[in-house]
C-alpha cells in the first residue's frame, strides 16, 4: 500500500521515515520528495508498505502523532488523478487549406 505523509519538517529525510515506518512492518520504500530547483524538502513523502495490516496500523497509529517538532498527517495515498489530458500532443486549432476561403 502507497502511504501518503504530509506536514513533514523540512529537516527530515528519508531513512528517517523509513526508520518510522519500520516499527510497524516492512516497508519497500520510503521518500521525502525534494524541489528539483532548491534540492530542498517540500514537506511531504510517500512510503511504500507490501503489508495492507502493518499499512494500516502504521496509519492509525502515525496519522496526527509528533515527527521532529511536527504534527504529520499520514494516509493512505490516492492515486494520481487524471488531468483530462493525454499524452499524444494535439490541442490548439491547426490550419486546414479548405478553410481558405
Amino acid at each position: 500500500m502507497n502511504i501518503f505523509v504530509a506536514k513533514l519538517n523540512f529537516k527530515t529525510t528519508s531513512e528517517e521515515l523509513l526508520a518510522i515506518f519500520e516499527q510497524f512492518g516492512e516497508v519497500t520504500s520510503a521518500k521525502v520528495i525534494m524541489d528539483k530547483l532548491t534540492n530542498r524538502s517540500k514537506g511531504f513523502g510517500f512510503v511504500e508498505m507490501p503489508d495492507e495490516t502493518q499499512a494500516y496500523a502504521a496509519i492509525n497509529e502515525l496519522n496526527e502523532s509528533e515527527v521532529d517538532g511536527r504534527t504529520i498527517v499520514v494516509k493512505k495515498a490516492r492515486p494520481k488523478e487524471d488531468s483530462g489530458y493525454d499524452n499524444r500532443g494535439g490541442g490548439g486549432g491547426g490550419y486546414r487549406s479548405r478553410d481558405r476561403y
